[in-house]
């Protein structure tokens, strides 16, 4: 039977999780979507930290960047913004964060059809209701994928991987920004994780692979990734392996894209970079301590995940509570350098 395509011009809203790696997951949605109706225009409202990133999203019409405050209920600018989006004329929202506040708005704005979790008893606000079990929870992808479809218990199979794009101009211009030639063979590190501490491998270790990265390649030009928060960290990896370059709170979100999309591998924590990197269709080596793969894995086929499943692993807890931080300590340099070699390309032949 062939699959039916709706035809109709159908205005549809996405309210953006508030996390990169949540968002990233959630493309496959916005894909489903508009492979069900190929007419229908989609807009996502997201905060400012995170709109960057749906801009390189093919299936976004527009972005629109939240004007709330991280926490606040600000219920009068919520109010005005909901007037705003009434005018749009949205047909139907899709409410990705679980929070009270988010489901708020598009019933303000009388979004006829508004769909989304349970989460905080949103019943009323959210009218085309989804139910996740938090015995067993599911994988991300799925989690956000279930909603292109009817209600069920059953989460859908064979979601396809997450995609972003991004073109060569932007990737070129990014560069130049940050004093990168073109054609350089860039290997970043992304030693940050908003997360907390207990997700880190140790600076040490970065600076330890650095080297060896060095020695083995030195034409290729590693650099180090992340926000401002990032910077004491990635200034103790270049401290202990000079010549590393620390781009940690010099680049906006946008040029972090097209740079990660320029890198010939990342290492990485886990973190929103991982996520956007595996996007991108760039080689991953992926470290997991305290976080389990299983549920938010690097979406890539060509990402390796290194995670040594420790009895006291995943805890799911921002410091470790046990103080030795195993999990991460016991990951040695050796074992991530193994497959980052492998990723590497082709040395290039001596003139």
């Amino acid at each position: 039977m062939e699959k039916s395509i709706d035809t109709r011009a159908v205005r549809t809203l996405v309210i953006s999780p508030n996390w990169i790696g949540d968002a990233v997951m959630a493309q496959p949605l916005l894909r489903a979507l508009k492979d069900a109706n190929p007419q229908r225009r989609i807009d996502v409202l997201a905060p400012a930290w995170v709109a960057p990133l749906w801009r390189a999203v093919a299936e976004v019409s527009e972005v629109l960047e939240t004007p709330f405050k991280h926490g606040k209920l600000q219920w009068a600018e919520r109010r005005e913004y909901a007037r705003m989006l009434r005018e749009r004329g949205y047909d139907e929202a899709y409410i990705l964060p679980n929070t009270l506040k988010f489901a708020l708005i598009p019933w303000m704005a009388k979004i006829p059809k508004r769909i989304g979790y349970k989460g905080e008893m949103r019943y009323g606000l959210i009218n085309v209701m989804h139910h996740d079990d938090p015995r067993h929870k599911r994988p991300m992808l799925p989690f956000y994928a279930a909603l292109a479809g009817p209600v069920s218990k059953t989460p859908p199979q064979n979601v396809p991987f997450p995609v972003l794009t991004i073109s060569d101009a932007d990737k070129a211009a990014a560069l130049g920004r940050v004093g990168i030639a073109p054609g350089t063979t860039i290997v970043a590190f992304a030693p940050g994780a908003e997360f907390g501490p207990a997700k880190r491998w140790p600076s040490g270790y970065f600076a330890g692979l650095a080297r060896l990265l060095q020695q083995s390649r030195p034409e290729i030009t590693i650099v180090l990734m992340g926000s401002a928060k990032d910077a004491e960290v990635c200034d103790e990896i270049v401290a202990a392996a000079p010549g590393v370059r620390s781009l940690a709170g010099v680049t906006s979100l946008s040029d972090a894209l097209a740079i990660l999309g320029s890198a010939a591998a990342l290492v990485t924590n886990d973190s929103g970079l991982m996520h956007i990197a595996a996007a991108l269709n760039r080689p991953v080596v992926a470290l997991y301590g305290p976080t389990d793969p299983r549920h938010t894995p690097p979406l890539s086929d060509i990402a390796k995940v290194l995670w040594l499943h420790l009895e006291c692993a995943p805890c799911q807890q921002r410091v470790c509570p046990l103080g030795h931080q195993a999990c991460m300590h016991k990951l040695t340099v050796d074992l991530a350098w193994a497959p980052l070699r492998a990723m590497l390309p082709v040395r290039p032949a001596a003139l």
